[in-house]
């Protein structure tokens, strides 16, 4: 008996990729779906739900984490450069593409898919974008996008005959009728909404890295800070970050970051917060009275808080207002 082959999917998450991942299990076609976690996503990395997504399909899905080497060799340094904000799309893609390529032989498959439409994204899905994908990733011709496949000219995988061209798509630009369909008649019910993304592609989100490195060497254990909370730069210079509701408190109490320390409330109702650790007195002065602001506290009253078992007191602030001069996102 011959031996089945096997793909390997970049799986982003999103119906895109849910579909063509189908369209290649329907060609008896073992897939197994790479989630690569860069830190940034607008999309749950969240196993147990990405596993929901990926046994709708028949595939089986491995994620693997490359924030690091992501913030080392590519945030800051993309030859490709940036679309409108911080995002590097085409070196971001290229990087998973060869790591996804890297993976053929100890997963023992034969070529690898994307779930890429032409004329989606204007940034990293024009066909120019695609080709400068497959240059920077050194893929040689094993990269098969099924939603497009038909506009692009044929890879490996249909040259050899391993996938059939005639049930691979054609579909191109922003509008996302097909798919939709597609996703019925592959009875796909579970899938993110297509709002979701790269929050690098966010001017908010992207500033809030565009500020930290103007303080401080940006380091894949700064990822968790810039995805939660609001945040403040102090007049002398340190970063506080006050959580904005439950979830995000207990985001923050997880965070494990050499860079910060926690603080935390003693006796009202309000946000867990972090301070950088090289914080002047000044700045934890107020970095106390900006915490206070934004818990249930009363103006006038005095308020006691830990950090690093250390106690302080400090009174709110008399209007959130005030603390809009320190506020950066």
């Amino acid at each position: 008996m011959d031996k089945k082959i096997r793909a390997l999917a970049l799986f982003s998450g999103g119906l895109d990729s849910l579909l063509a991942i189908k369209t290649i299990v329907l060609q008896d076609i073992d897939v197994v779906a790479l989630h690569f976690d860069i830190g940034f996503s607008g999309i749950s990395n969240n196993v147990d739900e990405l596993e929901e997504l990926i046994n709708q399909i028949g595939a089986t899905l491995k994620v693997i984490d490359i924030k690091d080497s992501f913030v080392k060799d590519i945030l800051f340094d993309p030859k490709y450069g940036y679309g409108k904000n911080f995002n590097p799309c085409i070196d971001c893609h290229a990087n998973m593409v060869r790591v996804a390529k890297a993976y053929l032989s100890p997963l023992k498959a034969n070529f690898l898919i994307s779930g890429e439409v032409v004329g989606q994204r204007p940034m990293s899905q024009r066909k120019e974008a695609m080709r400068q994908v497959e240059k920077l990733s050194d893929i040689d011709g094993l990269l098969l996008r099924p939603l497009s496949a038909k506009l692009l000219p044929p890879t490996i995988a249909e040259d050899n005959g391993w996938v059939n061209r005639e049930m691979l798509f054609d579909i191109s630009g922003r509008s996302r009728t097909v798919q939709m369909e597609l996703a019925k008649q592959y009875n796909i019910i579970k899938y993110p909404s297509p709002a979701g993304g790269c929050k690098l592609t966010d001017p908010a989100f992207s500033n809030r890295i565009k500020e930290s490195i103007e303080f401080d060497k940006f380091e894949s254990c700064d990822i968790d800070i810039v995805n939660v909370g609001r945040h403040f730069r102090l007049p002398d210079g340190a970063k506080l970050v006050i959580g904005r509701d439950h979830t995000e408190n207990d985001k923050i109490e997880n965070i494990d970051n050499y860079k910060y320390n926690l603080i935390t409330l003693k006796d009202i109702i309000g946000p867990l917060s972090l301070i950088s650790k090289s914080a002047s007195s000044g700045d934890i002065s107020l970095a106390m009275r900006l915490v206070c602001t934004y818990a249930k506290s009363l103006f006038g009253e005095e308020y006691a808080l830990d950090m690093s078992n250390k106690q302080y007191t400090a009174t709110p602030l008399k209007d959130k207002k005030e603390a809009r001069e320190y506020l950066i996102t």
